[in-house]
Formats: structure tokens, C-alpha cells, sequence
């Protein structure tokens, strides 16, 4: 009898740790879409938008979007002080864009709360003939911007890597566009061309003052992500390590190495990342949230816990604090 009973109860922890596994799996595929479900709240973000001498410029096209995504975008022109703002946004990570005629076009990631103030944003913009390129703010050009992106976030690779190569074509010296062409190749299982655009990108970083050093740690971890796709590990935690040595304070570059790390099943790999992102800014809750996603696939119920409660300690409105406060609950009722 009792061994039987032992049997039932192991049957019962081994089931429970299948349907855990699978609800694992489950947020695991779905965080990046519910955090780009964050798109409504309560946060407010402002900044302003300068030239290279720091002189407002007005009428300036800004575009706010979750990072990564096409997803809850809005837009505004900046004022003649060159000021914008957002309300109603919801937190995470926001990619702002901004473009105006006779610059060149410039972003920055942001990572937006609902519990404090927001800092103020301050965007530069460099003048195409300054920066010795083209102009590339054309209506045009922008159009096709946004198809390709779009084709892009549809899973439409081949589509989209047409309509990057088109743009490239009418804007040659805007290197950026071979990031995005990379980014095509790497999504279709073509790594060697991949690597080539991001190798493209490095060459020409050399050579930007304003956003070399952030292209260039991005197209490392690009080419790291490539090799960790192929099954170099060897090679790919060395463009990694390349990556976080040129832009060491960017908590977003260690949080999205995690991420390639994670959807990868390098998890103890993974780990690393998340918390060193975490070093760079502790009241940050994305991180915590992997973090705690990442122990539940090592099936270390503590840490997924002490990670999970500090996530909605620090981000308690987010669209995942249901989830994972039934994740929690349901934890704590495991028997050890």
C-alpha cells in the first residue's frame, strides 16, 4: 500500500511538472507578445529633439512603438522647442523614432514605468550632408521603411528582405539597412549571408560617430546569435562576450542576448545575461521576469519564485502580473 501510494504520488509530481513544463513553454513563447501587448497605462514620457549643436528642431517626426514590435504606434510632430510627449503608455521597452528633412533619422530604446517619473529624452539628430550621406527622409523612402518592416513583423521574410534591398538601393550609404537585410537572412536559415550584412554593418560603425559604438554591439550579438542558431556555442558566447565588453552599462543588450540565450535553451547561458542586466539597472523588472522563467526550466522552484515576486514588485501593473501571480500561487503549492 504505501508504496503504491508512493507511486501515485510520484505519478502525480511527475504530471505536475509536465503541465509546469508546458506552461513554461507556453509564457516563454508568448512573453515577447504580451509584453507588446503593454501598449496602454498610465506612464507619461516627454523630450525634446536637437541638432548637433544641441538647437531644437521643430516639426520633427516622432514615432513611439514597443520595442521590437509595430505594435501600439503613435506619432506626433515636435513643437518650435523641439518638445514631444506621450501619455497613456503602458510600461516596457519603447523604441522611439524620430525623423525630420535634412537629418538623418535616429531612435533610442527606452524603458518606460508607470511607478516613477520618467526622465526627460533628448534625442540628437545629425544633418545628412554633415554626416556626408544623402538625405534618406524622403516620403518614399519612409514608405518603404514601414512595408518592409511590417512584412517583417508578419513573418514574410523574403518579401520584406526585397523591400530592404529596394530601400537600400535608393539610400546606399545608410548602413544601418544592412542590419535589417541581416536580420532577414538570420529569420530564413541563411546564416553565412546574414553574417556577411552584420559584418557590413562593423565595417561602417568605424566610421559614425553618433551611433557607431551601439551598431556595432548590436551586429556582434547578431553574429553571435547566428552561430548559436548553427550550434557554435563556442563561437557565438564569443561575439557575445565582444558585444557586453563594447557596451557594458547597456542593460537592454545583456536583456536581449538573454532572450537569444532563452529561446535557444541555453538557459544556464541565458541566466548570465538576465542578471547581468539586472546589474546594470535592479529596478528593471523584464530581467527579473526571465530570470524566473528561466529557473522554472531548471526546475529550481525557489529562485523561479524570489525572481518572479521581485518582478511584480517592481512592475505590478504589467500585463503579465495575473500570470504570474497564478504562476506563483501555483508553485507554492508544490510539495516539496
Amino acid at each position: 500500500m504505501m508504496r503504491g501510494a508512493l507511486g501515485l504520488e510520484g505519478k502525480m509530481k511527475i504530471r505536475i511538472f509536465s503541465l509546469l513544463s508546458f506552461a513554461i513553454l507556453i509564457l516563454s513563447l508568448c512573453a515577447g507578445s504580451a509584453f507588446s501587448q503593454a501598449g496602454r497605462g498610465k506612464a507619461r514620457i516627454s523630450g525634446v529633439v536637437v541638432d548637433e549643436n544641441s538647437k531644437p528642431i521643430s516639426s520633427a517626426k516622432v514615432v513611439i512603438s514597443l520595442a521590437q514590435t509595430e505594435e501600439n504606434k503613435q506619432e506626433m510632430t515636435t513643437n518650435k522647442k523641439g518638445e514631444w510627449a506621450f501619455i497613456g503608455l503602458g510600461g516596457g521597452m519603447w523604441r522611439i523614432t524620430v525623423t525630420a528633412e535634412g537629418y538623418l533619422p535616429n531612435y533610442k530604446d527606452v524603458n518606460v514605468s508607470q511607478l516613477s517619473d520618467n526622465p526627460k529624452i533628448t534625442i540628437k539628430l545629425m544633418k545628412a550632408a554633415a554626416a556626408g550621406q544623402m538625405q534618406v527622409g524622403d516620403e518614399a523612402s519612409l514608405n518603404l521603411l514601414d512595408q518592409a518592416n511590417q512584412l517583417y513583423a508578419e513573418k514574410k521574410f523574403d518579401e520584406a528582405l526585397a523591400s530592404f534591398q529596394q530601400l537600400l538601393e535608393k539610400n546606399p550609404t545608410i548602413y544601418q539597412i544592412h542590419f535589417s537585410i541581416g536580420d532577414c537572412y538570420r529569420e530564413k536559415g541563411e546564416f553565412d549571408k546574414a553574417i556577411e550584412e552584420y559584418n557590413k554593418v562593423l565595417g561602417a560603425a568605424q566610421n559614425d560617430e553618433l551611433k557607431g559604438k551601439e551598431m556595432t554591439a548590436k551586429a556582434l550579438a547578431s553574429v553571435g546569435e547566428c552561430h548559436l542558431r548553427k550550434g557554435d556555442l563556442e563561437s557565438a558566447q564569443k561575439f557575445f562576450k565582444q558585444s557586453i565588453e563594447i557596451s557594458p552599462d547597456n542593460e537592454f543588450l545583456a536583456y536581449n542576448i538573454g532572450e537569444i540565450n532563452f529561446s535557444n535553451q541555453n538557459i544556464d547561458e541565458a541566466i548570465r545575461f538576465f542578471e547581468l542586466a539586472i546589474q546594470i539597472k535592479p529596478d528593471w523588472g523584464p530581467p527579473y521576469l526571465k530570470l524566473g522563467y528561466s529557473y522554472l526550466n531548471k526546475g529550481d522552484f525557489e529562485k523561479a519564485k524570489l525572481n518572479l515576486k521581485k518582478f511584480l514588485e517592481i512592475d505590478p501593473n504589467s500585463p503579465e502580473a495575473a500570470n504570474v501571480k497564478n504562476m506563483i500561487d501555483y508553485l507554492e503549492k508544490i510539495k516539496k
